[in-house]
């Protein structure tokens, strides 16, 4: 190398040293293998459910794609008894949808179902849809995922992203899904909810419109009871029920996660969920989430590891939007919560940059309050999670991609 050049990594490791908290150097470095194909070598003998009115049968585990952009993982996955790959327009600004296609093409379309999912603008701290939340605009997205996948239709097409009952009413997205459905781009309406689950899937058996529900759901939930009522109203009207967040923080162990296997196997003692979609990103965790599609069943030592973990501080944002009435400033806490978990549990960088950048903050979010006037029920020092993550915009985006 010339002298008084540096290369990219060099740069990493010196202009961004400030950053080690974000782990940078070890998400670029521990990238999962291009190819292993050990995952699909042995027949596999999934156990299934219905989902629900669809009548389509499914593995209890499939493959949330949303992380991963290695086409062979993907590929094992299929491989290996998978049959559903959840997908969404906004994941890797399109990449993630254009990665699944590669895969697919040339795969006869009756063994694969694809998921994706279409958002529409919406007001951070409310969750109310803003002006450009148009039918146009919803459809338009809609045909930009198909032609990134390759496909003429998806099998569940989500309105994405639902924390209000009246969003799910929302007449441009329910108009749009209606025109979209009959022109037969996709198969079955779905709806997401990340946060007010209960309210949200609720009212979207209020709807008489939806399919299918994708809600997030697991044992460390506060309001983990409320979830499970609703959850069953919806199975019980015929609604299919897809279980994402199955494990708070990932992968990662940690001590509210002991075991990931024991987390998502404790989703499905509820046969109100059809099957779940965990994200992963590697090998290992593949064959993590092979071994739960085969036998979901809790184990004596895996009730207590987890009767155990729930006594504890959960270390991600449960998504309860107490704090939005607490903050003075009015900042979108919920989102960058999510930006930071994109971080430390995802160790997805670029999806917290672009996330954080999109909120359009101020230089210094928090400046103006000598003392952070928000009070987590969970006990996270609000402030300091915040002052921490936007950090991440002064990241060049190129290193992140």
């Amino acid at each position: 190398m010339a002298k008084g050049k540096i290369g990219r990594r060099q740069f990493m490791k010196t202009t961004l040293a400030g950053f080690g908290g974000f782990s940078v150097l070890a998400a670029l470095e521990n990238k999962p293998a291009e190819t292993r194909g050990d995952a699909g070598t042995r027949a596999r003998k999934p156990v299934t459910r219905v989902l629900g009115g669809t009548g389509l049968t499914l593995p209890v585990v499939n493959m949330g794609v949303m992380n991963s952009d290695n086409p062979s993982l993907i590929r094992a996955a299929l491989d290996a008894g998978m049959v559903l790959l959840d997908t969404a327009h906004a994941y890797m600004q399109g990449r993630n949808e254009e990665v699944i296609g590669s895969v697919v093409k040339g795969r006869p379309r009756d063994s694969f179902l694809i998921g994706s999912k279409v958002g529409l603008p919406q007001d951070r701290t409310t969750g109310r849809y803003l002006e450009g939340a148009t039918e146009a605009e919803f459809l338009k997205k809609l045909d930009l995922s198909l032609k990134r996948l390759g496909l003429e239709h998806v099998d569940i097409l989500y309105h994405h992203n639902v924390s209000r009952r009246e969003s799910a009413f929302y007449e441009p997205v329910l108009n749009a899904m209606a025109k979209a459905k009959k022109a037969g781009k996709f198969r079955y309406a779905g709806i997401t909810t990340h946060s007010n689950e209960p309210e949200v899937i609720r009212a979207a058996v209020d709807t008489k419109f939806y399919e299918v529900i994708l809600t997030s759901y697991n044992y460390q939930q506060r309001h983990v009871a409320e979830v499970k009522e609703a959850i069953g109203r919806a199975a019980r009207a015929g609604i299919g029920i897809v279980g994402m967040k199955a494990i708070r923080g990932g992968f990662r162990q940690s001590p509210s996660v002991p075991s990931a296997s024991a987390a998502l196997k404790w989703v499905l003692q509820d046969e109100n969920v059809h099957t779940i979609v965990p994200g992963f990103t590697t090998f290992d965790q593949l064959e993590t989430d092979l071994a739960v599609m085969e036998e979901p069943r809790l184990t004596d030592a895996e009730r207590r590891e987890l009767a155990a973990a729930s006594l504890l501080p959960g270390l991600t944002c449960q998504g309860c939007r107490t704090c939005l009435g607490q903050c003075v400033a009015g900042l979108p806490i919920p989102d960058l919560m999510r930006a930071a978990m994109y971080v430390y549990d995802y160790r997805h960088l670029g999806m917290a940059r672009e996330l954080v950048v999109s909120l359009g903050l101020s230089p210094r979010p928090c400046g103006e309050c000598s003392v952070c006037p928000v009070r987590c029920p969970q006990g996270f020092a609000v402030r300091e999670r915040v002052e921490d993550i936007v950090r991440i915009r002064q990241v060049p985006e190129e290193f992140l991609v």
